[in-house]
Parts: C-alpha cells; sequence; structure tokens
C-alpha cells in the first residue's frame, strides 16, 4: 500500500469512492453525493491547515482516504479534530483503512493536535472495529441524532488522545 497527501486532482475518484457510501448507507448523513467539483473544493479548502490523505492500490489507483477536519469553531477546540476514513468497497478488509488511519494520527501528532475524535453512525461493526484498533475509545452516543434512509440514527462517538494534554 502506498500513501501519499491528496491533491485536488483525486477528487473525482474521491468521489468515486463516497457517492454509494451516501446513496446506499446510513453511514454518510449526507443525502445527496457531492460532485466531483465539491470534492475538489473540499480537498482545496481541507489541505489549507489540515491533513488529508490517499492510498493507492497496486495498479496506482486510490483506494481509500482519510482526512482531519476541525472540531468545532471556537478558538479554543484548535488542538482537537474531526476525523474520517472511507475504503473502496472492493477493498474493505485488507487493511486500507487501518494504515490510512495510523498515517493520518500520526500527521495530526506531529502537527500538535491533542485530540481526535470520530463519530461513526450506529450500527457500524467494521467502522467502530477499525476505530478501536487504532486506539480510539468509546466515548458516547448521540441518540436519534439524524434521519436517513426512512429511520432515525445514532452516531457514537469515540475520541483518541494524540498528546499529553498537561497543564503547565
Amino acid at each position: 500500500m502506498r500513501l501519499r497527501i491528496a491533491t485536488p486532482d483525486d477528487a473525482e475518484a474521491i468521489s468515486a469512492i463516497y457517492a454509494p457510501v451516501v446513496t446506499g448507507t446510513a453511514i454518510s448523513f449526507e443525502l445527496e453525493p457531492p460532485t466531483a467539483d465539491e470534492m475538489h473544493r473540499r480537498l482545496i479548502a481541507t489541505l489549507r491547515q489540515l491533513p488529508w490523505l490517499v492510498s493507492l492500490d497496486d495498479a496506482g489507483l486510490v483506494n481509500g482516504y482519510a482526512y482531519a477536519g476541525t472540531h468545532r469553531e471556537r478558538q479554543a477546540y484548535q488542538w482537537s479534530v474531526d476525523t474520517t476514513v472511507y475504503v473502496r468497497a472492493t477493498c474493505r478488509g485488507q487493511g486500507v483503512g487501518r494504515g490510512l488511519y495510523e498515517a493520518l494520527l500520526g500527521e495530526l501528532t506531529e502537527l500538535g493536535y491533542a485530540q481526535a475524535f470520530a463519530g461513526i453512525a450506529l450500527p457500524n461493526a467494521a467502522s467502530i472495529a477499525l476505530h478501536e484498533a487504532v486506539g480510539f475509545k468509546h466515548i458516547g452516543v448521540y441518540e436519534k441524532v439524524g434521519f436517513k434512509l426512512g429511520a432515525w440514527r445514532d452516531v457514537g462517538w469515540w475520541q483518541k488522545t494524540l498528546r499529553s494534554c498537561a497543564s503547565e
């Protein structure tokens, strides 16, 4: 598996991975898949301040991605991030997500972030297993917070400490 920093040129491949998640599952709370142009915009905006990584398969095609986003807008949250990972359906269960997550968490630690958070639409045993395998701990559930595919959905929250938060 090869990893690299994403570029705006990856927008189409990233959109292709994400679109079936949006349209066919309750994993993402988006209702319409973003176009390649919208994903291009998101990539540019994210890469200005936070990492976005892609994984490449043996043919050099993007088969997964992971990125970090701002946790909250208030300035005191500046040392915390939300994280996301998605893997092409045909490549799941092959270590792609774990490799992406380990690299992303390493980058975030190097950048000085203290806490990483992940929201997981429930149920999603595979995502829970991945997050816990890379050190996230379950911290709570927002109950019936989103309505998708005809049902109210819960979102579980996981947290990983990236560095010591001792006060000076």
